[in-house]
């Protein structure tokens, strides 16, 4: 049992010991976001399936858009996110997400808009999907079967893929970004073919496997994981665009499911400025005035610390012409790996794994998915319920 009282510092800390008791995580976990996570590659095949039930060729018979417009909030504005970051640079249009009601001022009959939302009744997904519809904007909209989404679909006669509604939509990526994927897909904007979404549904199921409640934590690379960032101040940094969008992504998750602070970003941005947070308070101590024996590895007990994450993605995408931005990418992320440890800054390295960019996305994804919620775990908390979110929902009235 986790005790409830919070210490002297007014900080309830973290039970490691209930990671690795099956049963306790399974009571403190009463709304099943382990079970929920660990169906991201079922989510995969599912969506797929709908997706081509859904007729999406007739997204083709206009021929090319001039822009696409992903819209909606949270995690399905994260959609749009993976779909541009899949498609690459060599994308012939711009991929735009937009998280506010209604679409940009310039959208029109040469656009198309895809409105995602995963209880269908999002405002931002519906003043999207409307305005598309008044403006004569191709439309795509996925969501729950049987909303408000759904109708507005209807009614502009514009292809529906429906996501049926099992779990929170943070716990639902994968439900809804293949939809967009395939959507994108039949304008001819991405090449994700069936095999790539085999090999992702595959890759997913085996990390679910690896990080299943079952697994003790010196062999669960979630549990660990969690266990390392557990009283820290989180920075978590991908070396690519790719790695980014899994950066921020698990910034989303540690802020939801666990509750923590988190700074997310590009590993290049960073070095522009935020590297320096490696020399701050809750950073190392200047070079002179610190210990250079000293074990990095062992606590100091001096208070909150900085715990870098480092996202790495070194595969090369068949349609560059060169390797150099990788190389550049992967010099930068040796560069930072390095002043962490001269800082005494503990530092975490989560590397892509597979083929297409879609699987090397997943296997960044899936791991710290994980984590986030056995921190919670750690600390007590359902990762399910999160009442700030209840509470500001009611308060403005959504």
């Amino acid at each position: 049992m986790i005790d409830g009282t919070a210490g002297v510092s007014g900080r309830r800390e973290a039970d490691e010991a209930l990671l690795d008791n099956p049963d306790a995580l399974a009571e403190h976990d009463p709304g099943g976001m382990l079970r929920h996570t660990a169906s991201a590659g079922a989510q995969v095949r599912e969506s797929a399936a709908l997706a081509a039930e859904a007729n999406l060729a007739v997204l083709a018979d206009d021929g090319r858009p001039r822009a696409v417009v992903i819209a909606g909030i949270g995690t399905a504005g994260r959609t749009g996110d993976v779909l541009a970051t899949v498609a690459g640079p060599r994308c012939p249009v711009p991929i735009i997400g937009h998280r506010s009601a209604g679409v940009p001022g310039w959208v029109g009959a040469a656009d198309v808009v895809i409105a995602v939302s995963a209880s269908g009744r999002s405002p931002e997904a519906l003043g999207a999907a409307e305005a598309a519809h008044r403006r004569g904007a191709r439309l795509v909209a996925v969501g729950a079967p049987d909303s408000q989404l759904q109708s507005i679909a209807e009614q502009a006669r514009a292809p529906f893929i429906p996501v049926p509604r099992r779990a929170p939509a943070r716990a639902s990526l994968w439900a809804l970004t293949v939809p967009v994927l395939l959507a994108a897909r039949s304008l001819g904007l991405v090449k994700v073919n069936e095999a790539d979404l085999a090999e992702t549904a595959a890759r997913l199921d085996a990390d679910a496997d690896r990080c299943r409640s079952a697994a003790e934590s010196f062999v669960n690379p979630a549990k660990s994981l969690a266990m390392g960032l557990a009283g820290s101040i989180p920075i978590v940094w991908g070396s690519s665009p790719l790695a980014t969008v899994a950066a921020r992504r698990f910034g989303d998750t540690l802020s939801a499911n666990a509750r923590y602070p988190v700074v997310t970003g590009a590993l290049g941005e960073a070095g522009r400025g935020r590297v320096g947070l490696l020399d701050g308070v809750f950073g190392g101590l200047a070079e002179g005035e610190r210990d250079i024996f000293a074990d990095p590895s062992e606590d100091d007990g001096e208070g909150t610390r900085l715990r870098l994450v480092l996202l790495r993605d070194g595969g090369l995408n068949a349609e560059d012409d060169t390797d150099e931005p990788f190389a550049v990418e992967e010099r930068r992320a040796d560069a930072v790996q390095t002043l962490a440890e001269r800082r005494g800054v503990r530092c975490d390295v989560v590397t892509a794994e597979g083929g297409s960019a879609l699987e090397r996305l997943a296997s960044l994804i899936a791991v710290p998915d994980f984590a986030s919620i056995y921190l919670a775990l750690a600390h007590g908390l359902d990762p399910m319920a999160v009442p700030a979110i209840t509470e500001m929902k009611e308060l403005s009235n959504q």
